[in-house]
């Protein structure tokens, strides 16, 4: 089932925060988080299918149409400089998203979007947010190629001076793998961290990061959510 939205809302699946933002270049810091319901990919992996699952979850009960303005109101009520959107995928609702953004940056606050590279973002939201972080997906996610990486999109993101590239690693074929899409599509900066979602399995995987992340000149990042509090919801 498809939870129709009009262009003044969003399909919201949590807002929660004040937390920490666990993953990429902002690691660490306060940050409130907008999470949207909806995805184009159907990663093996993902830690939040009910934001997009609804052979899993009931989309009655995961999705809520919210008026982009109350959204908005919610974050800068909340003394946290830092909005993070995520989901799920935010750039399937870009054209509300966009609202969104611009209430934001307008009242001041650093908005960054995750995104996961397959949809091009437009010249409205490049203009409003402070960073694409951007996660294409790689075959250790089960994805087909031709779904989970569009050259072009990535590009875009590449091109618009607002992006870091942030991937998930599950074992040695996805570094070759992306060892090979940077030098293709000269992305830059990097980052990696690994696929996991208890303490044990984040650690044991960035042990195995670090020395591929130093050879290459990537950034290793934690998930420091997950260190923190595991695979708790709202975290």
């Amino acid at each position: 089932m498809t939870v129709l939205a009009s262009p003044s809302t969003l399909r919201v699946a949590e807002l929660f925060g004040p937390t920490v933002q666990g993953e990429g270049p902002s690691a660490g810091q306060q940050a409130l988080f907008v999470r949207l319901s909806g995805c184009n990919l159907d990663c093996g992996w993902c830690d939040t299918p009910y934001t997009w699952d609804w052979r899993r979850f009931s989309p009655e009960e995961q999705v809520t149409e919210m008026a982009v303005a109350d959204v908005a109101s919610w974050a800068v009520g909340q003394d946290t400089d830092l909005v993070v959107v995520t989901g799920g995928e935010p750039l399937v609702q870009q054209r509300r998203l966009g609202g969104l953004v611009t209430q934001l940056a307008g009242a001041g606050r650093r908005v960054e979007v995750e995104t996961n590279g397959t949809i091009a973002p437009d010249d409205h939201l490049i203009a409003s947010i402070s960073t694409f972080n951007v996660s294409p997906k790689l075959s250790g996610s089960g994805v087909p190629a031709h779904r989970r990486l569009r050259p072009t999109a990535l590009q875009a993101f590449r091109d618009c001076g607002k992006a870091v590239f942030k991937f998930v690693i599950t074992g040695p074929s996805d570094i070759q793998e992306l060892v090979e899409l940077q030098a293709e599509l000269s992305l830059e900066p990097v980052w990696v961290m690994p696929e996991g979602t208890t303490e044990s399995a984040v650690l044991a995987g960035m042990r195995k990061l670090a020395e591929p992340a130093l050879a290459h000149g990537w950034n290793l990042s934690p998930r420091l959510h997950v260190l923190l509090w595991g695979d708790e919801r709202g975290r």
